[in-house]
Order: structure tokens, then C-alpha cells, then sequence
């Protein structure tokens, strides 16, 4: 009779146990996930923090936390979690144990191998009694942004084109030093400095004046990257590495010129990830908060084209039509028929064009 009372014994107590963690097991149970960071560059490391606590005195015998995290995030280790790769998802899985009244913070090394913006917005909680005997999961909110900015390429692949105005004097745009001639004087901008200020025009116009410069001493520079791999281009990009370098490149252009003093703006073709349908437009302005606005926006830029370049560029020429010339700066992977006679109604207008080819993935220029 002894091991039929035990046999009975542990069956209710299996019984108990079971009704007690389905009843109470994730009450005062809390699960939270951030980052160490909210911005930083494609190529940083950063720390992804899981932090479980369990305020009350049941223990919770195993609970299983799954997410899906874009494959941009590149964890560094499978201590205490699993990781399932996927083409652009990976299925990240992390197994924990914890005593009651208790809190638990776990840090996962993460590389942010490509720019972009992500965003935790949920995790799927699987929890269980101390007898596999019964399991059960819940959805937790996340709202957590991790934007990851694009490494700006080395300043020695900003290899504007050349032009030759006399013989073999060769006169290169404002990427290495340009003479700055004086050719005038125009109204006050914000953001232009007191040193170009023309004092004697000034007190003859009643208003501010400063010097007007030839092109790039003007101060003002835009940057239109094209988000198409090949001219006959329809929706789908196939290339995105091409693209992605271009995005590189506008980058450290945008970042060369904003360390010269220059006003800088930046446009794509691509979209906004929270606006589809719309290109991407920064205008012009100078400081370190709006190099950081410009960078955020290529965090967000979806390879996805909104509008064909030369129609970009043809609703830019309309945009500035009454302002005052300054540096355009293509970057695309190809010069077709229709961007070049946008690239002419722009320099009719008085603004100079130059192209950036991007690097093809062979090494060669597209």
C-alpha cells in the first residue's frame, strides 16, 4: 500500500504545483530589452540588455523569451541565448531560470554591421511549472530604436571629376582648395559668418550683406543620391551593396563639407522607412545637430525608389528656382540621357553639377 500512497502523493503534488505556476507563475513578472545606446555608427559595437525580475516568492522554473531581430544586429556571442539566421530576420531565442524576488540583467555583445533603424516591439514570453507538465506564452510590448548611422566612406574615394579651363591647368571643385573669388554681394543667410559680412554695402542697402563667392565659396552645397543600380530600372533595386556605398559616400561628403563651414543639404529618391512613397529631403544647414538630422534620415533611407532621379532633380530645379547658385553633387551608379538634361536645366539656372559615380562591386566605376 506504501507506493501506491506515493505514487498518489506525487501526482498531487504534480497537480498543485501545475494549477500554481498556471495560476500565479507570471504575476509581479516583468521583462524588459533595450540597447546601450540609441544612435551610433554601422561597424560599432554596442550591448543589448535583457533585464528579468520576478517580485514575488514563486520561482519561476524556466521561461523562454523569442524575438525576431533584423540580421543587421550581429550578436557576438550564443552565451544563454540561440540565434536562427534568416535572409533578413534572425530569430533570437533566450532561456532563463530565476528564483523568486529576484532580478536578472543579461548583456549581449552586438555589432551593428549595416546602417538602418531598428526597432524591438515585441517579445513572446513561453513559460512553464517545474515539471514540463504544463506551458503557456504571453506578448510583451517593446518600444525600443536603435538608429545605426552609415559609416561615412574614406575621403579619398570622394573623387569628384576634374575640369580643365585652360590647357592643362586643371581647376577642382570644392573638394580640395578653390581661390574663392569675390564676384559680389547678396543678402544675409543664417549661418553665414560675420567675416563675410560687406560692410559698405551694407550701410548703402540698409539690411545685411556678404560677399558672393563663385560656386562652393558661396558655402552652400546639396548632395542627390540616386537610389537606381542601372538605368532601366523599374521598382526592384538589385544591387543594394552598389547602393549602400553610395549612401557611404553621401555620407562623407556631407561630413567633409559640414567640417569646411559649408551649409549642406542632402535628397534621395529612396524614402523615408516611416513615410513611404515620399523622397527624402534635408535642407540646407550647417552645425553638428543637422549633420546628425542628415545622417538619421540615411539611417532611414529605404533602398526602395519613391521617383525616377531625373524627375528628383527636375522638382529640385523648381524648388530653387529663385534662389541663389550653388554645389550640386550627384551621387549615382550611372549618368543616363534624362539625368543629364536635368543636370543641364540646373546649371541653366545658374547652380553648379557634378557627378559622383558610386563604385560598382567589382571595383570599377559604374
Amino acid at each position: 500500500m506504501g507506493i501506491h500512497w506515493y505514487i498518489l502523493s506525487a501526482i498531487v503534488v504534480i497537480m498543485v504545483q501545475r494549477f500554481v505556476f498556471r495560476q500565479f507563475g507570471m504575476k509581479k513578472l516583468s521583462y524588459e530589452r533595450s540597447f546601450s545606446v540609441n544612435r551610433c555608427f554601422e561597424g560599432d559595437h554596442i550591448e543589448m540588455i535583457e533585464k528579468l525580475t520576478n517580485r514575488k516568492g514563486l520561482p519561476v522554473p524556466w521561461l523562454r523569451v523569442e524575438s525576431l531581430v533584423h540580421t543587421g544586429l550581429k550578436f557576438q556571442s550564443d552565451a544563454n541565448f540561440d540565434v536562427s539566421n534568416g535572409q533578413f530576420y534572425q530569430n533570437h531565442k533566450s532561456l532563463f531560470s530565476l528564483r523568486g524576488n529576484r532580478q536578472l540583467t543579461r548583456r549581449h555583445a552586438v555589432q551593428c554591421v549595416q546602417r538602418g533603424c531598428y526597432r524591438l516591439t515585441g517579445a513572446s514570453l513561453t513559460y512553464g511549472d517545474l515539471f514540463g507538465m504544463f506551458s503557456s506564452w504571453t506578448a510583451v510590448p517593446l518600444k525600443e530604436e536603435l538608429i545605426v548611422y552609415p559609416q561615412p566612406a574614406d575621403y579619398s574615394e570622394l573623387l569628384l571629376p576634374s575640369r580643365s579651363y585652360q590647357g592643362d591647368i586643371t581647376v577642382r571643385r570644392w573638394i580640395v582648395e578653390d581661390p574663392f573669388t569675390i564676384s559680389g554681394v547678396r543678402d544675409y543667410h543664417s549661418g553665414d559668418s560675420l567675416k563675410t559680412i560687406n560692410w559698405n554695402a551694407t550701410a548703402r542697402a540698409g539690411k545685411l550683406q556678404v560677399h558672393r563667392r563663385d560656386f562652393t565659396a558661396d558655402y552652400r552645397i546639396m548632395v542627390l543620391l540616386n537610389v537606381e543600380d542601372h538605368e532601366l530600372m523599374w521598382e526592384v533595386v538589385n544591387q543594394t551593396a552598389v547602393i549602400e556605398q553610395g549612401i557611404r559616400l553621401a555620407a562623407a561628403l556631407v561630413q567633409y563639407a559640414a567640417e569646411q563651414g559649408l551649409e549642406t543639404g542632402f535628397a534621395s529618391n529612396g524614402h523615408d522607412l516611416d513615410v513611404p512613397g515620399t523622397a527624402i529631403y534635408v535642407e540646407r544647414g550647417n552645425g553638428n545637430e543637422h549633420l546628425l538630422q542628415i545622417f538619421e534620415q540615411m539611417a532611414k533611407l529605404a533602398i526602395i525608389r519613391a521617383v525616377p532621379f531625373d524627375v528628383l532633380m527636375e522638382q529640385m530645379a523648381e524648388q530653387w528656382r529663385d534662389e541663389d547658385s550653388f554645389d550640386i553633387v550627384l551621387i549615382s551608379a550611372f549618368m543616363s540621357e534624362k539625368i543629364e538634361r536635368a543636370a543641364d536645366k540646373l546649371r541653366s539656372d545658374g547652380h553648379s553639377v557634378d557627378w559622383m559615380p558610386i563604385p560598382s562591386q567589382a571595383g570599377e566605376t559604374a
